[in-house]
């Protein structure tokens, strides 16, 4: 089957309605000569002239005009299906991948908000560590953390870790060893998770000398510490996205006013180029963008207030 060129598909059905390459080329926002150029370039291919050119205006030849009813036809038919194919694309199952530990701190307590916002649309939540590959793998979208570094695929700063900072449950507040200045933590059980090292860093700001930073129950997952340091296991660093809605809500409470290990890589929405503009994975994106934005403001409230005790 041979085609012509859809542009010129496109400019020659422009022309032929306005009988004007000035109000085609106003139309598809290119100029006259552009229109012009390419209804030249169609009547070449095809090898019949399509409009008759007169001083101000043109006006369609007799194969001109039996041309224009087919070529309404077939740009109809394109038209209705790819509308169909768009709302079918609009519903249905988006498969989101991400760290166990943002999934269960931050996206969980917020998805049901997406499903109001778009009902037709089935989140399937997966987690792991591992970046999936969109040419084998049945995923849509992931949200990794780290510094953005995906070649090749569509890269978007989600949200950034600003700092960690030792949180713990209210009631270690009081008690026999309340904690109330940081030497108070050598009376207490360090919690840590897979990066050990950064109770060390947080001890020697701290100006803390006589406690062993490893020293304490470890965690492969940031969601497993917070929930330990909320039931009053211990004290944990938390980072500052995952522990922020559990500190507005009085779950965990900061006890020192210790400066804060500053981070420095985030969280990144990432999908393929190809598919990121799909009706399914646009939605999730502009909402999950909006919740991160809101999220940062609350961070933001929240290091205002004077830490615990």
């Amino acid at each position: 089957m041979r085609l012509p060129p859809l542009n010129a598909i496109r400019s020659f059905e422009a022309a032929a309605r306005h009988l004007s390459f000035s109000k085609a080329a106003e139309e598809l926002f290119v100029t006259p000569a552009a229109v012009s150029h390419q209804v030249k370039a169609l009547e070449d291919w095809l090898g019949v002239p399509l409009f008759r050119r007169l001083n101000r205006a043109v006006i369609l030849t007799a194969a001109g005009q039996s041309y224009l009813l087919g070529v309404r036809k077939g740009l109809e038919t394109i038209g209705a299906a790819t509308e169909n194919l768009m709302r079918h694309d609009t519903a249905g199952t988006l498969h989101v991948d991400t760290l166990p530990s943002f999934a269960a701190r931050w996206l969980l307590p917020r998805l049901s908000r997406f499903r109001e916002a778009h009902p037709d649309i089935d989140v399937r939540l997966s987690a792991s560590e591992k970046l999936a590959d969109f040419n084998r793998d049945d995923v849509d979208v992931v949200i990794r953390y780290g510094h953005g570094n995906y070649p090749g695929l569509r890269v978007e700063k989600l949200l950034t870790e600003e700092v960690m900072f030792p949180v713990c449950s209210p009631a270690l507040l009081t008690g026999r060893y309340p904690l109330r200045v940081p030497a108070d933590l050598k009376y207490h059980t360090l919690l840590h998770d897979d990066m050990r090292i950064d109770w060390q860093t947080w001890l020697t700001l701290a100006g803390v000398t006589d406690v062993d930073p490893k020293k304490g129950p470890s965690f492969n997952d940031s969601s497993m510490l917070l929930t330990a340091a909320i039931e009053g296991q211990g004290v944990a660093l938390g980072r500052s996205t995952l522990a922020a809605d559990d500190l507005l809500a009085g779950r965990l409470v900061q006890p020192f006013d210790v400066r804060p290990i500053q981070a420095d890589q985030s969280y990144y929405l990432v999908c393929p180029e190809t598919t990121a503009e799909r009706p399914r994975i646009k939605a999730f994106r502009d909402w999950i963008m909006m919740e991160a934005s809101e999220s940062s403001g609350r961070y933001r409230a929240l290091t205002e207030r004077p830490p615990a005790g």
